[in-house]
């Protein structure tokens, strides 16, 4: 107890101590002018702006245009067909190019696609490096031991496909286009429209010509709203949308929180007397603690050039706020083993996504008065596969299905409201060998949370695949994410190694890797809730873990122009849409909102 009163004591006088730091001025300096923070109604200056909206009506709307949306827009527009009805499917992507801003492993199974397009090597479908080698190990500091895949286990990927996600979905884009989806990319869908009776009318996309005081500019143009008779919500992981959908209609009442990762990956073109087209690598250990979940792959490609996708994924469970996942991964790259592959190669891309993790007992309610989710945006990522782009191209498929089925049942019958619900959506995955599949290995992943970590969660996983995941329980993820964090003084800081500019390297020309822009007089789309409580209580507890858990160098404390303390500055240029500070921030003060469509990362098959 005594220990204990200590060291409240000490995190009580360093949070006094900022405070006192930061008001010497006295006033904390204003971060957030973001509309969805400060009101424009209480602003004098969009006195008198015309704030009219133009409207647009489709059939089934997508919002997102990653595996999910691509799928349900295709599937849509061939249902829509069999049945002889003209409907249109249109789908929205905040990406200034389909594909744009997508990054996954990615080594994918192909059994959605041979559903959605069965002749899709005909039509020359970017998967064309099939899985030859399947490797899997424990790394220790300089060494490796091989753990064996058999047939039937999660891990195993023969039958699986290594490929550039970004560009499979880029080729899914044509596909739907060639079929008459109508496809809008650098259009961010901003907020949700709502009918009277609380059922989902549609989106309104983002507003542009706003200064980055939050003043309107000359330029000022209003988005526009798109009416749907169904919404397909498919934004990915921690979508924008989907979160306040999880709020407003409660959705995730009856299951647990979801859990979440940030996985960090490059592209290099190696000597090709290293290259082995097809082989898939996966590794757990170092350089990560025996409490800190996480992996890493590093996959061959099969291009013009020797091109290999190296990779480290961390759980955003973590509890140490000195971890710096990206730093994490540079120094993973240092193992012998991975060094022996990229020596004498080139970088030639960075970039990072935080991906779902939760699984089974995360799963929201899917389905609502006008609209479903799918994908990421729900949940379906395998995390003992490390795979989800089958789960979300078929979740795809199957919201389809049902959103075909609720439009034709309203002709015949009167819709109770008026938002279109496709009430078959539900039963339809439950049915489904997505269902199956994540039950399965439901318990892998909160397996890691006991106190032996890695090694209890390894043998239990073993156990689990034993049974065929039929274990008559459920084992808890114990909480969110940002929760798990500890304050700073209750841990020991963590040193790292400087880059060596060969292997390993900075963060800021890894994000030059990225092709990220935005428009740079815009308000940033890292909003705060309370602009105090970075300094106030971020960085007097927790030592400004913002600074570390961004892949990209958004945040950063920097010292105050007047006095003592420091004050947070946020890049928001730098910002390539991971979420991880929504989801990691310890305060849950940061709310990632859309920034102007077309903003963000430029990924080249990432």
């Amino acid at each position: 107890m005594a220990s204990t009163m200590f060291t409240t004591s000490k995190i009580l006088q360093r949070l006094q101590a900022a405070s006192n730091r930061a008001y010497s001025e006295g006033t904390f300096p204003k971060i957030t002018t973001h509309y969805t923070v400060v009101p424009r109604e209480t602003d004098p200056r969009w006195k008198g702006i015309n704030m009219e909206r133009f409207a647009d009506e489709t059939d089934i709307l997508i919002v997102g245009g990653g595996p999910a949306g691509m799928s349900a827009a295709i599937h849509a527009r061939k249902l829509a067909e069999k049945h002889g009805r003209e409907l249109r499917i249109t789908l929205v992507e905040k990406a200034s190019a389909v594909g744009g801003h997508i990054l996954s492993g990615a080594c994918i199974d192909p059994i959605a696609l041979n559903e959605l397009i069965p002749n899709w090597k005909e039509l020359d479908a970017p998967l064309k490096t099939p899985v030859t080698e399947d490797k899997f190990a424990f790394l220790t500091e300089k060494g490796k031991i091989p753990i064996p895949i058999f047939k039937g286990m999660p891990m195993y990927n023969h039958g699986n496909y290594v490929v550039r996600l970004g560009h499979v979905v880029s080729w899914l884009g044509e596909q739907a286009e060639a079929l008459g989806v109508e496809i809008y990319p650098g259009y961010a869908a901003a907020e949700i429209l709502y009918h009277e009776d609380g059922s989902v009318k549609g989106i309104a996309t983002n507003d542009v010509g706003i200064a980055k005081d939050g003043s309107p500019k000359e330029n000022f143009e209003r988005g526009m709203e798109l009416h749907a008779k169904c919404t397909i919500f498919a934004e990915g992981c921690h979508g924008h949308l989907a979160k306040q959908l999880m709020k407003k209609l409660n959705l995730r009442e009856n299951c647990e929180p979801q859990s979440y990762g940030i996985g960090l990956k490059e592209i290099w073109e190696i000597e090709a007397s290293k290259h082995r087209p097809g082989a898939v690598e996966h590794t757990v250990g170092w350089p990560l603690n025996k409490n800190t979940y996480g992996g890493s792959f590093l996959y061959h490609l099969n291009e013009d050039t020797p091109l290999i996708a190296v990779g480290f994924v961390v759980g955003l469970d973590y509890s140490n706020p000195y971890l710096n996942p990206f730093k994490e991964f540079q120094r993973f790259k240092h193992h012998p083993s991975i060094t022996s592959t990229l020596k004498g190669g080139k970088r030639i891309a960075y970039g990072a996504r935080a991906l779902i993790e939760g699984g089974f007992q995360s799963l929201p309610k899917l389905q609502f008065p006008g609209g479903c989710l799918v994908g990421c945006s729900a949940g379906f990522l395998n995390t003992a596969k490390i795979k989800g782009t089958h789960n979300a191209m078929k979740s795809g498929m199957l919201a389809a299905e049902s959103a075909i089925d609720a439009i034709i049942d309203a002709e015949t019958n009167a819709s109770l409201t008026k938002g279109l619900e496709p009430k078959t959506y539900t039963e339809k995955i439950q049915n489904s060998w997505i269902y199956k599949e994540l039950k399965s290995v439901r318990n892998i992943r909160p397996s890691f949370h006991t106190s032996m970590g890695l090694y209890g969660g390894m043998i239990y996983s073993g156990f689990s695949m034993l049974l065929g995941g039929r274990e008559p329980w459920t084992l808890s993820h114990g909480g969110p994410d940002y929760s798990k964090l500890k304050p700073a003084a209750e841990v020991k800081p963590i040193e790292y190694p400087k880059p060596d500019n060969e292997i390993s390297f900075d963060l800021l020309s890894s994000v030059a890797l990225t092709g990220t822009n935005h428009e740079g007089d815009q308000p940033p789309h890292l909003t705060l809730m309370d602009d105090t409580i970075p300094v106030k209580r971020n960085l007097g507890i927790y030592d400004g873990p913002e600074g570390r858990f961004c892949p990209a160098g958004v945040y950063e404390f920097v010292p105050l122009e007047h006095g003592d303390g420091q004050r947070l500055q946020i890049n928001a240029q730098n910002c390539i849409h991971c979420k991880t500070c929504d989801i990691k921030d310890p305060s849950q003060n940061v709310n990632w909102v859309v920034p102007e469509g077309g903003g963000g990362p430029a990924y080249n098959g990432m």
